[in-house]
C-alpha cells in the first residue's frame, strides 16, 4: 500500500506553482491533489525542488546548511555552544555553529566539511590544524518537513582546549548577531537537557539538542 500511495503522490513540476519569492526565502504550492495545494518554504530554486528529485537524486542530494558540534578536548572536555539571535523566535538562542553551503563549497570536492570549516571561522575564529579532528555525523536531516524541505548535515570537530584562546565571533556577517560563547561540561549539557531550557530559561533549537545528546552520549570519542 506504501508503495503505490508514494506512486500516486509522485509530484512532477507543471503541479508545483509559485506563491511567493524573496532573496532568501520561496513558497511553493505542490499540487498533490487536484485544486488542493501543499504549502512548502523553501531556499531551493524550483529546478532544485526537493519533492521534485527522483528516489536516486535524493539520496545523493546535499543539505541545505550545515550544524557543527565542536568540542574543546581538555582535561574536562567541554561542548562550545553560542548565543545567536534568531529572528523568528525574537531571542538569543542557545546554538550551534552553523551556516548555509554556498555555491562555491557545493562545487568543490567536499561541500560539508568545507562549509563547516568556512563557518567555523566566521562564527568562532577557530582555524582547524592538522591535529583536530572533523567528520560528518549525519548528512541531512529534515527540519520540520511538515512545512519546509530544508535540511542541515551535521558535523562534529574535536579541537584542542588551547583554542578557545582565539575564539571571537568578529567575523559575523549581514545579519548574523551573537552574544557570547558558552563552553558546557557533560554535567551541564546533561542538566540543560533535563531542563529544556538554557540556564536562562530559554528554549533552544533542535540542532542544540542533538549537539548536546551527541556529546553527553560520548559518541564524539
Amino acid at each position: 500500500m506504501g508503495a503505490e500511495m508514494k506512486e500516486q503522490l509522485k509530484l512532477t513540476k507543471d503541479r508545483v506553482h509559485n506563491v511567493y519569492e524573496s532573496r532568501f526565502i520561496k513558497v511553493f504550492g505542490m499540487e498533490y491533489v487536484a485544486g488542493k495545494q501543499y504549502m512548502n518554504a523553501t531556499r531551493r530554486n524550483l529546478d532544485d525542488l526537493v519533492a521534485l528529485k527522483s528516489e536516486e537524486e535524493f539520496k545523493e542530494m546535499l543539505p541545505d546548511a550545515v550544524s557543527c558540534v565542536v568540542i574543546l578536548d581538555g582535561a574536562e572536555p567541554e561542548l562550545l555552544l553560542t548565543y545567536e539571535f534568531r529572528y523568528p523566535a525574537g531571542q538569543y538562542l542557545l546554538s550551534v555553529p552553523a551556516g548555509l553551503i554556498d555555491q562555491s563549497d557545493a562545487e568543490g570536492l567536499d561541500p560539508i566539511i568545507s562549509t563547516a570549516k568556512r563557518e567555523l571561522k566566521e562564527e568562532t575564529n577557530i582555524d582547524l590544524s592538522a591535529e583536530d579532528q572533523i567528520e560528518i555525523i549525519n548528512p541531512l536531516l529534515f527540519s520540520t518537513p511538515g512545512m519546509t524541505d530544508e535540511s542541515n548535515a551535521l558535523v562534529c570537530v574535536v579541537i584542542s582546549d588551547a583554542q578557545r584562546l582565539q575564539l571571537s565571533q568578529e567575523g559575523a556577517e549581514g545579519t548574523e548577531c551573537f552574544d557570547g560563547f558558552v563552553t558546557l561540561t557533560r554535567d551541564d549539557a546533561q542538566r540543560i537537557l533535563k531542563q529544556g531550557k538554557d540556564d536562562n530559561g530559554i528554549f533552544y533549537s533542535v540542532y542544540t539538542w542533538a549537539a548536546l545528546m551527541y556529546f553527553v552520549s560520548g559518541m564524539w570519542k
